[in-house]
């Protein structure tokens, strides 16, 4: 089933486009502007498409009997401590919007409730985000859909069967699927992208990778052997960093070499029709027999 195009801002994902690049700062910022501009900096210089964040109303996404467990932390002895101080508001979010368009990169955010998709409205996203948490949450699916913007869904932890509703759920929005294994970091042998092709096939639209694990290989083999439109890595500048999905991501060097490999992928795959070069005439005259 051939795959149509999604637009995310000026950019073009699907299979007759450059795999589409997207550095998950997240909460790697561990509450800091400055650490996310220095991971937008680095997005930015490698030649990433895009930059991602998370957004959340603390008090709508979480209950208060959690919020106020204790849990120690830089931030305080509280979840609450926790999840407020990784939560980007009003001012960190101009800044970033600010900065964002200064270098010339996209950015957009997952939104894990309503308010959290209508806060993100004045920005005006090139797309959103649907985390593997919100995959089973179709109120928040249809809310995003109203928005009349693409949507990007992992699918990590989730059945076929929720994947199908999701997909349902966003009916009319122009939409990427993302497979992904929502452990953190990802072993080897759960990654199991085969189960590209296989999404591609079910649903006849772009489909990416996020991942999760630890080295470059498999995020390259997602995009050569198995055709990923679009990949997603969690990115980080130091993986010693306090932060629970730092492990997880990869440094400035691992942002180097994917985009790297993928630009050379680009240049060698070619489009499929064989031709002789004119680079190859000298060395044909060469070397053929004439008779």
């Amino acid at each position: 089933m051939e795959s149509p195009t999604v637009q995310i801002g000026p950019k073009h994902v699907g299979p007759d486009h450059p795999c589409f690049i997207v550095g998950e700062i997240g909460i790697n910022h561990n509450g800091d502007v400055a650490i996310a501009k220095k991971l937008i900096d680095y997005a930015v210089q490698f030649g990433f498409d895009a930059v991602k964040f998370q957004k959340r109303t603390i008090d709508v996404v979480y209950t208060a009997e959690d919020l106020d467990r204790p849990r120690e932390s830089p931030f305080g002895t509280t979840n609450r401590a926790l999840k407020a101080a990784l939560e980007f508001g009003q001012d960190e979010y101009t800044e970033i919007d600010r900065y964002c368009r200064d270098k010339g990169i996209l950015w957009f955010v997952s939104p894990w409730d309503e308010a959290s998709v209508d806060f993100c409205e004045q920005f005006d996203p090139p797309c959103y985000k649907v985390a593997s948490a919100s995959i089973t949450d179709l109120e928040l699916l249809g809310h995003i859909r109203s928005k009349g913007r693409p949507v990007v869904i992992s699918t990590g932890m989730s059945t076929i069967e929720e994947i199908d509703n999701a997909v349902a759920a966003l009916n009319g929005a122009p939409l990427v699927v993302m497979h992904s294994t929502s452990t953190y970091p990802a072993a080897h042998e759960e990654l199991n992208l085969a189960v590209i092709p296989a999404l591609r096939e079910r649903y006849g639209i772009p489909v990416g990778y996020s991942g999760h694990e630890v080295d470059i290989p498999p995020t390259i083999m997602a995009i050569v052997g198995f055709g990923a439109d679009m990949i997603e890595r969690h990115i980080t500048l130091n993986r010693a960093m306090w932060g629970s999905d730092q492990a997880a991501s990869i440094e400035p060097r691992g942002m180097q070499m994917i985009a790297k490999y993928v630009k050379i992928w680009e240049e060698v795959r070619g489009d499929g029709r064989k031709r002789v070069y004119d680079s190859e005439l000298p060395i044909r005259d060469k070397l053929r027999r004439v008779r």
